[in-house]
């Protein structure tokens, strides 16, 4: 998940490059499609089978995570960028009250308390100011949270069904490139400039390998402890802009970036614990 993390962050940074040029329903697509074409190049020669018996369930977590980036990109024009950020990373307090009643699981109140200390810190990080029309954009940015913690129950539940990960983002990268495609042709299409292609199919390569990372972080790990470690992903963008942009961060943005860092160390010293204990009982 922290490789994820970098991986997000990154591809945020280059965002911000082609959306100078680029409207976001054609960065979703060129994203998508070359992602696709590299997982396609990837399986093909290898024989890895994409088929699946469960299509459903791929299908809804590429629906669901398709319309969540959606109402994500509705609400960045209309609120203040921090706050439409801050208001993003509410997904894994939504994926804690999922898995708490979905999978029937008890939830660590450590985990839970490390969930919200990283929000805590993503908070004051990204300094949001309420905007006069907030209430109006907030409701679609709610939804979209809300649909990507589910879409990160789903990828758990697609992992628990021994769905490999390079399967899941496959579809997810169909889904979206079929569907951004729709999207972009609604709109005014703006012409591909050459020398544009080294960065847009590095942002589709690198979104790629997060996708594969995150899918792989939910399959293998403790949910929770995934959905805590997500939050390095702003923390990830902050160090970028030091070391890139020479940017000069105050007081209060290093607290909060020691608060996501406390939350991600105590989710993995909570989960790697829970695991030695699980282990020593079953060797009794």
């Amino acid at each position: 998940m922290v490789l994820a993390a970098f991986s997000f962050a990154v591809v945020g940074k280059c965002d911000k490059y082609a959306a100078v040029k680029y409207a976001p329903a054609e960065l979703v697509f060129y994203r998508s499609l070359f992602g696709l074409v590299a997982i396609v190049l990837f399986t093909l020669p290898r024989h890895m089978p994409l088929a699946t018996p469960h299509i459903r369930l791929h299908l809804s977590r590429s629906i669901n995570g398709f319309i969540a980036m959606m109402l994500f990109f509705y609400t960045v024009p209309h609120l203040p960028l921090a706050t439409s950020l801050s208001l993003n990373y509410t997904s894994p307090l939504f994926l804690a009250i999922f898995f708490a009643s979905t999978m029937r699981e008890k939830t660590s109140p450590v985990l839970v308390t490390s969930i919200m200390l990283g929000f805590v810190g993503v908070v004051l990080l990204l300094n949001p100011v309420l905007h006069w029309n907030f209430i109006a954009s907030c409701g679609p940015g709610l939804v979209s949270r809300i649909l990507t913690g589910f879409v990160y129950l789903q990828v758990t539940q697609l992992g628990r069904l021994n769905e490999p990960e390079w399967r899941t983002v496959f579809y997810f990268t169909l889904v979206s490139s079929i569907a951004s495609a729709i999207w972009a042709m609604s709109q005014k299409l703006h012409p591909i400039v050459m020398a544009d292609l080294p960065l847009l199919a590095g942002i589709g390569l690198v979104s790629t390998l997060g996708q594969l990372a995150m899918t792989r972080a939910y399959r293998k790990g403790d949910c929770l402890t995934v959905a805590c470690l997500a939050y390095c992903t702003v923390a990830f963008a902050s160090m970028l802009d030091i070391l890139l942009w020479h940017s000069q961060l105050p007081t209060l943005n290093w607290l909060a970036i020691l608060l996501i860092s406390s939350a991600g160390l105590l989710s993995i010293w909570f989960s790697a614990n829970n695991t030695a204990d699980k282990t020593a009982v079953t060797s009794l």
